[in-house]
């Protein structure tokens, strides 16, 4: 709200809210447990928020951070070749102690290629 230009009350987010809202308005004491983190407003009072507040419905649900970890996942994504992709895939589908056994040599490939000068 605050970057929005609005200040952070129920009051103003009760009454910013319910012009913009074609449905049940909300009470004071909703718009109090939606800055307080008490309540998460449904879909559709989300997507209202985030047109008003210029928003992604994301950021609002789920925090600023929720645009962070997309972009790490695409890097990621964009980062693996099909055999890297298919090595973590069966990675991903060995028991716990094949896991642990993979991994322990993984490292110590890493540091041995970190240590060779």
């Amino acid at each position: 709200m605050c970057e929005a230009g609005y200040e952070p009350r129920p009051s103003v987010l009760e009454k910013g809210f319910n012009i913009r809202y074609w449905g049940q308005p909300v009470t004071f004491q909703a718009a109090a447990r939606w800055l307080k983190g008490l309540s998460i407003p449904e879909q559709d009072k989300l997507q209202v928020l985030a047109d008003w507040l210029k928003v992604e419905p994301h950021a609002l649900r789920f925090g600023s951070q929720a645009g962070v970890i997309r972009q790490r996942r695409a890097r990621w994504d964009a980062a693996i070749s099909g055999p890297e992709r298919e090595v973590l895939e069966v990675f991903i589908n060995l028991p716990a102690e094949q896991k642990r056994v993979a991994r322990a040599v993984i490292l110590a490939l890493a540091k041995e290629t970190t240590e060779t000068p």
